[in-house]
């Protein structure tokens, strides 16, 4: 009889293990959430000399395309020329990353400090860029749509590569912008997640005048969220300024 019962319970314990294992099995199912974004920037370089100069953005970002906020967001940083095509920047950044939970009102602060290094040069006629970012960044955790005083650290790498892609012999007209840049992070609570998100983007490049010209087309996001097992596919219509003032004292 005792072995009996004994038999028994173990066999409960085994088929509620693969209960157990089955429910997490379903629960941690690939799930993907289709959003629409706007995204509107202003990208400066300031050259003052031969070698340094000043960095400075703003952004704004949209969901349901223009219906809700997103994120605001600052950057600024110092700029080294180690010549024409090779820059090095160091700054800092600031982001309020509007809530996802409905009803919640706070806007989580995230500080950010980065270092970056960024190469120019050509492909016969087409332009190609690119960048290495590195960001450390502190989020702000927030609970039941309240402040906490706690933040997560993440430590965050982006490689960008983007061509620019001449359409016609005069200059001043539109030419092709194609970029990609994918993004990866560490940390003690980046579990889940070290694949942070990939962002593809096609559209034009048109310039307005020597040192202001903008690129506005359609970006493709790809997001992993903390979970891990749940992913943003991110429809974005993007535009960006560039304004690149050039302050070094002309030769006579």
């Amino acid at each position: 009889m005792k072995t009996f019962l004994k038999g028994v319970s173990h066999l409960m314990i085994s088929h509620l293990l693969l209960f157990l294992l089955s429910f997490h099995s379903l629960a941690q199912t690939k799930t993907v959430n289709n959003v629409s974004q706007s995204w509107t920037s202003l990208n400066s370089i300031i050259r003052f000399n031969k070698h340094w100069g000043i960095v400075a953005d703003a952004h704004l970002r949209r969901t349901i395309f223009l219906a809700d906020p997103n994120f605001y967001f600052l950057r600024t940083g110092v700029q080294y020329w180690v010549n024409d095509h090779l820059t090095i920047t160091a700054g800092i950044g600031k982001m309020w990353v509007a809530p996802t939970t409905p009803n919640w009102e706070h806007f989580s602060v995230e500080n950010r400090i980065y270092q970056q290094a960024l190469l120019t040069n050509k492909l016969g006629k087409i332009g190609m860029l690119q960048r290495i970012r590195n960001e450390q960044r502190w989020i702000e955790k927030i609970t039941n749509d309240q402040f906490t005083g706690d933040y997560k650290f993440s430590n965050r790498i982006r490689y960008l590569l983007a061509f620019n892609i001449p359409l016609f012999k005069n200059p001043l007209y539109p030419s092709l912008s194609v970029s990609d840049e994918l993004m990866i992070q560490f940390g003690k609570e980046i579990v889940y997640n070290t694949f942070d998100q990939n962002r593809l983007f096609l559209g034009i490049r048109q310039p307005l005048s020597k040192n202001l010209n903008f690129d506005f087309g359609y970006m493709l996001g790809y997001q992993q969220k903390a979970s891990g097992y749940q992913y943003d596919r991110i429809h974005t219509l993007r535009c960006f300024f560039y304004y690149a003032p050039d302050l070094r004292k002309k030769k006579t």
